[in-house]
């Protein structure tokens, strides 16, 4: 019953945390303005083996739309086989080089199981790459509920919230792609390995294990050292 409680709080708490039609109208007018991006991230959602779902389909479509729009150069699809044996970087990935993004313009970070990790782990890619101008590409549910942690980490990514009427205009025809190609064959469930609490931990962000170089203050390095946090190198 107490989980039950907690989660409806949660629910509806974050029923009001989306960024309205005209807010995230203009996030993506300073987009364009900043634009091109040297990558966008792109969160994943999981996959049943049989078709895409809504909300992959319009995540993909918007990273599609966003790159033939020269709004950015490349794309990095976040996250593992976290709730079915198929990663949903991979198949993302799947889609986008099927709607006709250059393989070479994609990334997979295939470690992320919560949106906050999606973040940071795509994050480190793009340093990795050499990206420099960065943004994350989300409904703007999930945008909102992120820009606070980017925010006060001040992580250098910008937000580009999907817009809906333009993406209901873009076409959306799922491509046939290979499911297999995406299976990781060690799955087991993150219900099966993590209690609520725990994945609930997740979901703010306090599994992952930062560099230190990536904080933006001593105060807050020392707060994560304290909490073992901090990448040991």
């Amino acid at each position: 019953m107490k989980s039950i409680f907690i989660l409806s709080i949660l629910t509806a708490t974050l029923i009001g945390c989306s960024f309205s039609k005209r807010k995230s109208y203009e996030y993506f007018q300073q987009a364009k303005k900043n634009a091109p991006y040297d990558a966008i991230i792109v969160p994943g959602v999981p996959h049943d083996g049989k078709s895409w779902s809504s909300i992959m389909n319009i995540r993909v479509s918007w990273a599609d739309y966003l790159y033939k729009k020269g709004i950015t150069k490349n794309i990095i699809f976040s996250g593992g086989a976290v709730y079915t044996k198929y990663s949903e970087a991979k198949i993302m990935a799947e889609y986008g080089k099927a709607l006709g993004i250059p393989e070479e313009h994609i990334f997979t970070d295939t470690n992320a199981e919560h949106s906050t990790e999606n973040v940071y782990y795509s994050y480190l890619i793009a340093k990795k790459q050499g990206f420099k101008k960065i943004a994350l590409a989300t409904d703007p549910f999930q945008a909102k509920s992120l820009r606070g942690m980017i925010k006060k980490l001040e992580l250098p990514i910008d937000l580009i919230p999907i817009l809906y009427d333009t993406i209901r205009e873009y076409e959306r025809i799922e491509p046939k792609i290979s499911f297999d190609i995406a299976i990781e064959k060690s799955f087991q469930s993150i219900k099966d390995r993590e209690s609520f609490f725990t994945r609930l931990k997740g979901t703010a962000g306090q599994h992952i294990m930062w560099y230190e170089e990536d904080l933006p203050n001593q105060k807050t390095v020392k707060k994560f050292r304290k909490k073992g946090r901090l990448v040991v190198e």
